[in-house]
């Protein structure tokens, strides 16, 4: 096999057999790539960047194809957080990679020590098929970063989006460097199965487990980007305009297959029926004042297979057998894996909607009429990815932020705090481990190797015999401190 090619295979043993010899190889190529230099690395993601953009418009179209993915959200969120971070770690990529000079303890007087960043080695990458551009190549730039081999596997579910990144990956990597496979579940077990140095997964908290588990197997290091019922908190004073325009937009925004998408929004009371109002507005204009125009607009894209569709519809149905309110959409057509922009109201804490995660266009809307009725709500449940608030009153906001937990958080905004590349972006605890983009993603993928050198050899005070003057010694540095 051609270190430049990695064939198309078929059948399982066979299809093991080659992901088993390419892993090998890499493991050749990781410790040669232990010392190549930021030119050398920046090299590589230049031609990355290069590549996608060349196939910017075959990325569109296969996006189409996959989910009627609107043109302008493949560029949006897609391609866009691939050349910023590409872009990020050109600006930066040297100074991240120096060591990192630290001052030595009282104990350690007569040393120096610095920080290595030292690639983690073989990388294995597993991204999902809501953005899998964007989730595949983003951390496939902090992995080449940071020195290292890496294969990748894209969803299945995103055939046509896979097809285009695979043929890309072949043309501008050699295989023993960044290989891709595509296929089903039984590719992503046969990668899981080998002992990589670290594995970076972007998907559900269910499958993020079975990941964890099979990493423990060879103490391979991993970096979870997981998901949750991401809360969205409208205080009594807020902009309720800015509110719902940006709310909506985030929300249905890839048709809400976003795992940063507010999950559901806790309203004040005094305002929830002008805020309401408001989303009903901003829904028309946007999208259609009825199903049929909102069926044949461009701006929404679709459910990813009819599988989904049917979990998203049983979502819906179950809420409203137990009295939930839909107080715009509803309108739900299988054939075209479609499901109308929606509002639930009244919802009742039963209902499956409020316990899993949506993952689609339904968004629950919830009176609160005191703040830390929200935040109890909020923190009854799993630590979700992200946050958002929208208050202009600094004590509500400090109070929300103190007494809560979440991966990320916005004040008065919502899902950008992905694009920024000069914050860590990740979950905590069943939202994720780890972070990623620019620095941190950088960080994920490299060992910080401490190392220390001595210039004078103070320890030879402890050498035994140990006689009275060491232990005197000793018993001053416990005492007194070092």
């Amino acid at each position: 096999m051609n270190s430049a090619v990695v064939p198309q295979i078929t059948g399982v043993q066979t299809q093991t057999a080659c992901i088993s010899e390419l892993f090998a190889r890499q493991g050749e190529t990781a410790i040669r790539l232990r010392t190549s230099t930021a030119a050398e690395r920046l090299a590589k993601i230049d031609r990355l960047k290069v590549a996608v953009l060349a196939r910017a418009q075959a990325l569109r179209e296969a996006g189409a194809e996959d989910f009627r993915k609107p043109p302008a959200e493949v560029d949006l969120a897609e391609i866009l957080p691939v050349v910023a971070e590409a872009n990020e770690a050109r600006r930066k990529l040297k100074k991240w990679m120096r060591p990192q000079r630290v001052r030595p303890t009282r104990a350690m007087f007569g040393t120096r020590g610095w920080i290595q960043y030292q690639p983690k080695g073989r990388c294995l990458i597993i991204s999902p098929w809501n953005y899998p551009v964007n989730l595949t190549f983003g951390p496939l730039i902090s992995a080449i970063a940071a020195g290292n081999t890496a294969i990748l596997k894209p969803s299945e579910l995103t055939p046509n989006l896979s097809r285009v990144m695979a043929e890309l990956v072949r043309e501008t990597f050699p295989g023993d460097e960044i290989a891709l496979f595509e296929g089903d579940a039984t590719v992503a077990q046969a990668l899981l199965e080998l002992p990589f140095d670290h594995i970076f997964f972007t998907g559900s908290p269910a499958i993020g487990k079975q990941v964890m588990t099979a990493a423990a197997k060879h103490l391979a290091s991993v970096t979870l980007e997981l998901g949750g019922k991401s809360p969205t908190i409208i205080d009594a004073g807020a902009d309720l305009d800015a509110a719902a325009r940006n709310i909506l937009w985030s929300k249905f925004t890839n048709d809400g297959q976003t795992c940063i998408a507010p999950d559901h929004i806790y309203v004040h009371t005094s305002i929830k029926d002008a805020f309401v109002a408001r989303c009903r507005e901003v829904l028309e204009t946007t999208y259609g004042a009825e199903s049929p125009q909102q069926l044949q607009g461009p701006d929404l894209a679709r459910i990813v297979n009819a599988r989904h569709t049917v979990r998203i519809k049983a979502l819906l149905e179950d809420a409203r057998a137990r009295g939930a309110r839909v107080l715009t959409g509803g309108f739900v057509d299988e054939s075209q894996r479609f499901i109308a922009p929606t509002l639930l109201g009244d919802i009742p804490d039963d209902a499956a909607i409020m316990r899993e995660e949506i993952f689609g266009p339904l968004l629950p809307i919830i009176g609160f009429s005191d703040i830390g009725e929200a935040i109890r709500r909020i923190n009854a449940g799993p630590k979700p990815l992200a946050l958002y608030l929208w208050s202009k009153d600094q004590a509500i906001v400090d109070r929300v932020l103190a007494q809560t937990s979440s991966g990320g958080a916005c004040i008065n905004h919502t899902v950008v705090q992905f694009l920024h590349g000069n914050l860590p972006f990740g979950g905590v605890n069943n939202s994720g481990i780890g972070n990623a983009h620019g620095h941190w993603g950088f960080k994920a993928f490299s060992h910080e190797r401490a190392v220390v050198r001595s210039q004078l050899m103070l320890a030879k005070m402890f050498y035994p015999p140990y006689t009275e003057r060491m232990r005197w010694i000793v018993d001053k540095m416990i005492r007194f401190g070092v």
